[in-house]
């Protein structure tokens, strides 16, 4: 049986760390009645959402079957239960039309193209280094490092040009932010988006260009308008502030945790430089910067869950990958941070269909940028009580709103 909210005290409100204004407000850590929901009855439990009622799932099992079963929890079919507004992007489709979207850069992601672009991602992160550092102490990781990384990263990719990332990360601040921002700027922010984006499509179709916008317009020529133009904003959005997000959490991390015997798992991580990679990976899954929610999805006919949890069609659900990635049943003592743990195959990146495209891209963004900080700055630590450290609320990407450091 399905987890009642009489079960669980109340029918909590969801996303779960809203004040009473409604702001959401996540912490470091996933709210604690997430691991009381996946512990109690099916671990299915009734949530009130400001768009109706939904079924929150928090086991891995459950989870991952939500996300890899397009044709009985669809996403197209819930797109009006969203926080932002993902109509015609590579999030909101499902089945043919998602992979037909996905098909046209989707080779331009895989591990071995991504390797690629190492060096280049390299010599990024040192210049943006040595740019913080000369504008003296203390500096703001973020701001200074972790989000013009990201942004040239994914914008070089693409091929946007140098003087309109400011105005595109303004347009993309506004188009993510769901409680701070009104709804008419959000939408004001992805009309302008995507005006701007269908120009330089057109630029490519007249001009090709060797550039992922070159490859959508002529790749995705047979796309419907809409979807060609709201790839790219996927993927800027989706490449840039959960990869700068994810570097400051991590940071904040790893100068505020001991790890092995060392006084934090920052100067483990200097000692033991090979443990980079699979020190992100546990990151990732225990300090997650996307929704701590994945998308919702609607049931399309009646179904039992892994965990014995029966969905109605017409049921809103939200599979938690937070929940999931802190399941005991698959990921033994999870609160505990574990670099070297034998099985990560972690939900933070999502599973199956909508799996995260841009996973091996971030992955290697976080890992040289951990790399070449621990290597070249071993004495970095918070300018601030790391209790003090912003961290951005009513926003669809977690994490650290501003990471100021200090590093001699």
């Amino acid at each position: 049986m399905t987890a009642t909210a009489s079960e669980n005290a109340a029918c909590p409100r969801h996303p779960l760390d809203q004040d009473a204004a409604g702001v959401n407000r996540p912490g470091l850590y996933p709210n604690e009645m997430y691991h009381r929901i996946r512990e109690t009855g099916t671990g299915v439990a009734e949530v009130i959402r400001p768009t109706g009622t939904g079924k929150l799932v928090t086991r891995y099992d459950d989870v991952k079957e939500v996300l890899r079963n397009q044709a009985v929890f669809s996403r197209e079919a819930a797109l009006d239960a969203d926080d932002v507004g993902l109509e015609d992007t590579i999030l909101g489709l499902d089945g043919e039309r998602h992979a037909a979207v996905r098909n046209v850069v989707k080779a331009l992601f895989t591990p071995r193209a991504v390797e690629r672009h190492r060096s280049d991602v390299e010599m990024r992160a040192a210049a943006r280094l040595k740019d913080m550092m000369g504008k003296g102490e203390p500096a703001d990781l973020i701001e200074d490092f972790a989000l013009p990384l990201a942004l040239d990263t994914i914008c070089d990719l693409l091929g946007l040009p140098q003087q309109d990332r400011a105005r595109f990360r303004q347009w993309g601040e506004a188009f993510l932010a769901h409680t701070v921002v009104a709804g008419e700027e959000a939408q004001a922010s992805s009309a302008a988006m995507a005006g701007y984006l269908a120009g330089l499509i057109e630029q490519r179709r007249q001009r090709p260009e060797p550039d992922l916008l070159g490859r959508i317009a002529v790749a995705g020529a047979d796309l419907p308008a809409a979807q060609q133009i709201m790839l790219p904003i996927a993927l800027v959005l989706g490449g840039w502030e959960t990869t700068a997000s994810s570097i400051g959490t991590f940071v904040q991390v790893l100068l505020t945790h001991p790890y092995e015997g060392y006084e934090t798992a920052y100067a483990y991580l200097i000692d033991h430089p090979e443990m980079i990679p699979a020190a992100v990976t546990e990151l990732t899954r225990m300090f997650s910067t996307t929704g701590a929610d994945a998308m919702p999805r609607r049931v399309m006919r009646r179904v039992t869950l892994p965990s014995g949890a029966e969905l109605q069609p017409g049921e809103i659900v939200i599979p938690s990958v937070d929940a999931g990635s802190y399941d005991p049943r698959v990921f033994p003592d999870p609160h505990r941070m574990i670099f070297d743990r034998p099985y990560n195959h972690h939900l933070s990146f999502g599973h199956g269909p909508h799996h995260c495209l841009g996973r091996h891209l971030g992955h290697l963004e976080i890992v040289v940028a951990l790399g070449l900080l621990t290597r070249e700055l071993p004495r970095l630590r918070l300018a601030v009580p790391s209790e003090d450290i912003p961290r951005r609320t009513g926003h669809a990407i977690k994490g650290v709103a501003t990471l100021p450091v200090t590093w001699t």
